[in-house]
């Protein structure tokens, strides 16, 4: 096997050391050995294809994060994965469109046009929660592995209906400089509560009480929004809320809705306030 210094393969990956040494501590580009005395670093000319995917992904903006998952898909899944975020990108360049003219109108003071807020009434709940400070790239890994791998795979029942969809509460900015916190909650059926949180120690099980929550709906398919796109609609919700003079009751709601009729694109996500 051909090796190569860090020096040498910096120049054929067109990554500087710095970044090398990044990639290496994140798992995401690791040295085929590293010398036991001094810890220089020797890389495997074979590892130049997987260099230069790094650098492309990066190129286009994706998070170190959501490259760390595309490297340990095979080939198709991870062309798959690609084109979805592609299309998150797109969709959200859309949205930063739109939410930069909003701000044009705001300071010309013109009203800009309104989504469609709709007021459902939400029952009193059993939820298992929890709480905790993530960013914006930590978000959806985070929500992934509690909301599909260990809930949802792990054959926790949910109540029916819109009152029975797990949601995230954002109790605070979450941005690439800010981290929340964000609460995931998950309701479960009254009588089935206290058994199934003993099999989660780690969240928390608390009621919550009935309300009505003003709701947007985002038409994207699947469960991720980009974050212009959750910056226009929570900007909707805050206007309508004043504009009809109701109070907010907590943070910003992502709902994650299931449809029957959207099959294989995941649920629609609704962006919601909880009303006093």
């Amino acid at each position: 096997m051909s090796m190569v210094g860090i020096g040498e393969f910096s120049r054929l990956s067109r990554l500087s050391p710095k970044a090398l040494r990044l990639y290496d501590e994140l798992g995401l580009l690791v040295p085929a050995r590293v010398d036991a005395d001094n810890g220089y670093r020797w890389y495997a000319v074979t590892q130049l294809d997987r260099a230069r995917m790094v650098a492309s992904l990066r190129r286009v903006g994706v998070p170190l994060a959501r490259i760390r998952a595309i490297l340990a898909l095979d080939p198709e899944a991870a062309a798959e994965e690609i084109r979805a975020y592609w299309a998150d990108a797109e969709a959200d360049h859309a949205a930063q469109r739109v939410l930069v003219g909003r701000l044009v109108d705001h300071l010309h003071g013109k009203k800009a046009a309104m989504y469609e807020v709709t007021v459902r009434d939400i029952p009193e709940r059993r939820l298992l929660s929890l709480v905790s400070r993530v960013n914006q790239d930590e978000l959806e890994p985070m929500t992934r592995e509690l909301f599909i791998h260990r809930l949802r795979g792990g054959g926790v029942p949910r109540v029916e209906g819109t009152a029975g969809a797990p949601f995230t509460i954002y109790h605070g900015e979450v941005s690439e400089d800010s981290d929340g916190p964000v609460e995931w909650c998950w309701p479960v059926p009254d009588d089935q509560a206290a058994e199934i949180a003993a099999g989660f120690p780690d969240l928390t099980l608390r009621t919550e009480p009935a309300h009505q929550e003003a709701f947007v709906r985002q038409e994207t398919p699947g469960p991720w929004v980009a974050g212009s796109q959750v910056e226009v609609a929570v900007g909707a919700l805050f206007a309508w809320a004043s504009e009809h003079d109701r109070h907010p009751n907590g943070g910003v709601r992502g709902v994650l809705v299931p449809d029957p009729a959207r099959q294989g694109t995941g649920p629609y996500v609704e962006f919601a306030l909880s009303l006093r």
